[in-house]
């Protein structure tokens, strides 16, 4: 996995304060991570960050709490077009739930009883990556949000250059945007700018959003995209 030397900095936003306790130790020990902020409530969550927004650029985030659930701070990140990435960690986990967590701009969506392991593979994969679901997941969020995704017609690819098309492709390999500069041999600033273009077109919120995009429009085969697996 190709991460940089840079600590992730990571937020934790649960009311449960034993739980925030046990999860600075465990995500910490890495090396990798680094928890700069902490919040038991969203609405405390949204107070902090309203001061300064590069404050974490990942967050751990329950659904269930008092004084601003979880949906609320996403409603909140993507209605302010703040560029934080959620990880929903949440003891409600359910299959049916995967979609709406994506739709409303989750990045990953884990249940409270996941390997610590698998916890910070998960935290690390989307600081780099941007997002982090299991192929199961996606499986199960095509199927919930294939109606409400745009749609092309994709036997020509109209409405997506070949470079965008080829960049697509990448991302749902995992690749990042400087690995896919230097695959396509262009500057990571014009990779970045294709992204923007994908994102404008498909009419998506995110990296995840475009995964789901591209299998759905058989751009790339779910059996191609490359995948945290649990």
């Amino acid at each position: 996995m190709d991460i940089t030397e840079k600590k992730i900095k990571l937020g934790i936003v649960d009311d449960d304060r034993l739980l925030v306790q046990l999860l600075i130790p465990i995500v910490e020990e890495t090396n990798k991570i680094e928890v700069g902020l902490t919040a038991y409530s969203g609405n405390e969550f949204i107070s902090k960050i309203q001061k300064e927004h590069d404050l974490v650029e990942v967050i751990l985030l329950d659904l269930r709490m008092n004084d601003g659930n979880g949906l609320e701070v996403l409603d909140y990140l993507r209605a302010k077009d703040i560029p934080i990435k959620v990880v929903v960690l949440s003891s409600y986990y359910q299959e049916s739930f995967i979609g709406q967590m994506m739709k409303k701009g989750a990045q990953a969506f884990l249940p409270k009883i996941v390997d610590k392991k698998l916890l910070v593979d998960t935290i690390i994969e989307v600081s780099v990556k941007g997002h982090s679901f299991s192929k199961e997941q996606m499986k199960t969020i095509t199927k919930q949000l294939s109606s409400k995704l745009p749609q092309l017609h994709l036997d020509s690819k109209s409405g997506l250059t070949e470079r965008e098309v080829q960049v697509l492709q990448l991302l749902c390999q995992q690749f990042n945007t400087g690995e896919i500069a230097k695959q396509l041999f262009i500057s990571p600033k014009t990779v970045e700018t294709h992204k923007s273009n994908l994102i404008s077109k498909t009419g998506v919120k995110n990296t995840a959003g475009l995964v789901i995009y591209a299998v759905q429009n058989q751009i790339i085969n779910l059996d191609e995209v490359i995948l945290l697996t649990y």
